[in-house]
């Protein structure tokens, strides 16, 4: 698969908390710079194989910002960081040292359907107009 020409946000469309970032993102990317992607997807799937991630396992959003991909932690930073002032100021979680922060977004992803729940309310005007597939 070709790398993403633009900026791109791969999230789990079944989970309450990856669909609210999403929406959260449509709605404060005030630049329209991203485009989104469920990773339910066949677009998705394919990203998921591509940055080599379990296809079936969406426990990371995948961000792509300017063809570099993130995961995990280093992916809410790297979104943060593109979307600006005041949201940028978030991206100071990047500080944190990798395995803690890995560790600790993986603790929330395992438990993100215990936390949240699997049905999620229908995407918002601003992200469903930038859902690719």
């Amino acid at each position: 698969m070709p790398p993403p020409t633009q900026d791109l946000i791969v999230f789990d469309a079944a989970c309450i908390m990856c669909s609210a970032f999403a929406r959260f993102m449509a709605r404060h990317d005030t630049a329209a710079r991203f485009r989104f992607v469920t990773a339910q997807s066949g677009t998705g799937q394919s990203l998921y194989l591509a940055h080599g991630l379990d296809p079936h396992d969406w426990s990371t959003n995948i961000v792509i910002v300017d063809g570099r991909a993130f995961t995990k932690l280093a992916a809410f930073c790297a979104a943060m960081r593109a979307i600006g002032w005041p949201w940028r100021a978030l991206a100071v979680l990047k500080l944190i040292p990798t395995p803690i922060g890995n560790w600790l977004y993986d603790r929330i992803a395992a438990n993100r359907y215990v936390i949240g729940r699997r049905s999620c309310p229908l995407p918002s005007d601003d992200l469903r107009g930038r859902i690719l597939e």
